[in-house]
């Protein structure tokens, strides 16, 4: 199930970003999202499976709503691989194309998951070495609106 963020999950999303760290994300990171979550947060929704969080991801719109971003994906390690976060993206996605200002969607993620993205459709914008933190790189990408 794809239901809101309520701020009660955010101890047990901290659990997620500390079990996919140091794979997907670097600890310093953790502010940020702790920030993210706190100040930043705009739509954000998780899945739950039987009341268990298993993962996460937001949408942001910045540059006067004309441009929407995919931020803050995470996943139980014993989530991924089985199509949720799949779902999750679709989801987001289409709550998207519902906005009818929004121009562009785009996903800034590292280069350990943007195949993951390439595979649901989105083409790679740009790259900026160790911009996340030191070996995480800025893999910037795009979807084409439909």
């Amino acid at each position: 199930m794809i239901r809101p963020y309520q701020p009660t999950d955010k101890e047990e999303l901290l659990t997620i970003l500390r079990l996919n760290t140091p794979r997907y994300f670097d600890a310093t990171e953790e502010t940020d999202f702790i920030t993210y979550l706190d100040q930043h947060r705009e739509a954000y929704f998780v899945v739950e499976e039987n009341g268990v969080l298993l993962g996460a991801g937001g949408i942001n719109y910045v540059n006067e709503g004309k441009t929407a971003r995919i931020s803050w994906d995470l996943f139980h390690p014993n989530a991924q691989g089985k199509g949720l976060g799949g779902q999750l993206t679709r989801f987001r996605i289409a709550t998207i194309q519902q906005q009818p200002k929004v121009e562009q969607i785009i996903v800034r993620t590292s280069q350990l998951a943007y195949g993951f993205y390439e595979k649901i459709g989105f083409s790679l914008i740009k790259i900026k070495k160790d911009f996340w933190a030191k070996g995480f790189d800025l893999y910037e990408m795009e979807i084409a609106l439909v």
